[in-house]
């Protein structure tokens, strides 16, 4: 019993000791076991930064951006794209929804013939290796560089489960925009024509895997 009081003691001069006693003022900063991120490396809107000449912390855009949200009076375009091409819009082209189902083909609003689907299919290709082939891979088997750090759960295009039967053009178009399980929503980056473009390379992709001699 002598020991319990002993380090009962000793805990409690512990305690008093970094944390001091209710109502003690310090010079110094507060010890903290969790901090919590109460401290962050950010500058709160309207407060003054040293780091800067003019000790604004407020900074203007960086030259030849333009933030979403703060376009010039008038401007409906986001880098040369539509704005209304991010969100807000009904039928296939923009939801990949035909009524409660998801639709198949591409739409027609993209008025695509044999030239201009080829141009097509190349901005897709250019589009996927930026957004997508770094999980679902350059060829889209789902080897990207992420699966070599365990990321679960990237789809393999060249599986059945994600044949145009199976995964229609429309419900893919959906997933590119709202994401799923791991995968994050792409809606606010990827313009609706470039997801389509997206998904013609996908289908492309598959077509030329079916292609292929199969190993005897």
């Amino acid at each position: 019993m002598r020991y319990f009081f002993l380090a009962y003691a000793l805990v409690a001069l512990l305690v008093v000791g970094i944390f001091g006693i209710r109502g003690q003022k310090f010079s110094k900063p507060p010890i903290r076991i969790f901090p919590d991120m109460d401290t962050q490396d950010k500058v709160k809107a309207q407060k003054p930064d040293e780091f800067f000449a003019n000790d604004q912390g407020a900074r203007l855009p960086v030259a030849q951006t333009q933030p979403r949200g703060l376009n010039p009076e008038g401007l409906k375009s986001l880098g040369g794209i539509p704005e209304y091409e991010f969100s807000g819009q009904t039928g296939y082209y923009y939801t990949g929804h035909i009524g409660d189902y998801f639709g198949s083909g591409m739409p027609e609003e993209l008025k695509l013939t044999e030239e201009s689907a080829q141009a097509l299919i190349e901005r897709g290709e250019e589009r996927y290796g930026i957004y997508c082939a770094v999980c679902h891979g350059k060829s889209g088997n789902g080897q990207g560089i992420t699966n070599s750090y365990g990321v679960p759960g990237i789809a393999n295009f060249h599986l059945d489960t994600f044949n145009s039967e199976s995964y229609p053009d429309g419900r893919m178009f959906e997933t590119i925009t709202l994401g799923k399980g791991m995968m994050g929503a792409y809606g606010y980056n990827i313009s609706v024509g470039d997801r389509w473009a997206i998904i013609a390379y996908v289908r492309t992709l598959q077509a030329a895997k079916l292609a292929q001699p199969k190993a005897q």
